[in-house]
């Protein structure tokens, strides 16, 4: 089995490079790269993946993004509004390759303060029927100081000149969730660009208690006081799942407005724990978090509930089941000011961002709208 998988792994890093391996063929990745890549186990083409971006060897045809897709994050200046999401690039490991690929922003993590080895393996399930992914990871982490170095050299030698997020978590076996973020934001809150605490992930015991309205004000009292603390001004973020009931999510529309627990904006949404009556995988019933096209609509009605419950006034990163540009337009019209992507970069590979970037950039044009601002929360502006 070993010598079966090294055989097709080595393949794919030799059809990578001698192939096509900077066009970004569009037609080679989607008939020949990656249904490749679907014969390994999830994780270890995972790893492939990101070994790949991080030594260039995944290759990405030129696209300049236009006027239409520049935009503003939480007083961020970005070239274009999609990014890729915590928990592809956990360690800082291809933050470069992955900013060249063409991301307007790369978000590693989530980091915990000690290294921990998350859950036993297989932690993840690829649902090709399904378009979708299960994992099970829990917070694998190389550790704060591990992950801070790599981000300082990044920074010093000037390989990367992009946007950096740093998502953060809790050791499992913490005795203190608010001690963890607060040292995580003290640490990273130097090098990174913004900041998020990750309270959502379904896969450490007892993580998505935080979210309640008590737990939640605790946390955030702390979390944004160290932020205050810092030298210099770094956006926070807050993490939730997509699994709250409305009562739940007008808690923390309302939390995240007080002035103690004032975060600068939340991501919505981390994976489900919810599994759709139509999913077709012999992979669907196992435990974990399910990502991909699956997620697309209990994400996309949680952005708009929180844009409506707030104003508009919170900014909102839209993520899940995002596969094309008419689907990072809907989260953006229901309120999203930017997006990420996941499980379609797993099952597309790189030309994925140029082609939503591209069909979100003619749908802009072709709606009259001269930027991705004026597009938001439009969904509502007529109900």
């Amino acid at each position: 089995m070993f010598k079966k998988i090294t055989a097709i792994g080595g393949g794919f890093l030799g059809l990578s490079s001698l192939y096509f391996v900077h066009s970004g063929n569009e037609t080679f990745y989607r008939n020949i790269l990656m249904p490749t890549v679907w014969q390994l186990p999830a994780e270890m083409s995972h790893k492939l993946a990101l070994a790949s971006c991080k030594y260039g060897i995944m290759g990405q045809r030129k696209f300049v993004d236009s006027e239409r897709l520049k935009t503003s994050f939480v007083d961020i200046a970005l070239s274009n509004p999609v990014g890729i999401a915590a928990g592809f690039d956990k360690q800082a490991e291809a933050v470069s390759g992955l900013h060249k690929i063409g991301f307007g922003f790369v978000e590693i993590g989530s980091v915990t303060p000690e290294p921990q080895p998350g859950n036993p393996k297989p932690r993840c399930f690829r649902l090709v029927e399904d378009k979708a992914i299960i994992n099970r990871f829990g917070f694998n982490s190389d550790g704060h100081d591990k992950v801070l170095e790599r981000i300082e050299k990044l920074r010093k030698n000037g390989s990367f000149a992009g946007v950096l997020g740093v998502n953060l978590g809790k050791n499992k076996t913490s005795p203190s969730a608010a001690d963890d973020y607060v040292v995580g934001i003290e640490r990273f809150g130097p090098v990174a660009d913004y900041l998020v605490i990750n309270i959502s992930s379904p896969n450490t015991p007892g993580l998505r208690s935080l979210q309640s309205r008590e737990n939640l004000i605790e946390l955030l009292s702390k979390a944004v006081a160290a932020k205050r603390k810092l030298s210099r001004n770094v956006p926070l973020l807050l993490k939730i799942a997509p699994d709250l009931i409305l009562e739940e999510l007008n808690d923390i529309s309302e939390i995240i407005e007080l002035e103690s627990c004032r975060v600068d904006g939340v991501i919505i949404s981390n994976t489900t724990i919810t599994r759709p009556p139509e999913l077709q995988s012999r992979f669907r019933n196992e435990v974990g978090g399910l990502s991909g096209a699956p997620l697309r609509d209990l994400s996309t009605k949680a952005i708009a509930h929180v844009y409506k419950r707030t104003g508009g006034r919170v900014p909102i990163v839209g993520v899940g089941g995002i596969s094309s540009g008419r689907e990072a337009y809907d989260k953006i019209l229901a309120g999203a000011s930017v997006v990420q992507l996941y499980s379609a970069f797993a099952f597309h590979g790189p030309p994925i961002v140029n082609k939503i970037k591209s069909e979100l950039d003619e749908l802009l044009r072709k709606n009259g709208f001269k930027n991705v601002a004026e597009a938001r929360g439009m969904a509502h502006k007529s109900n």
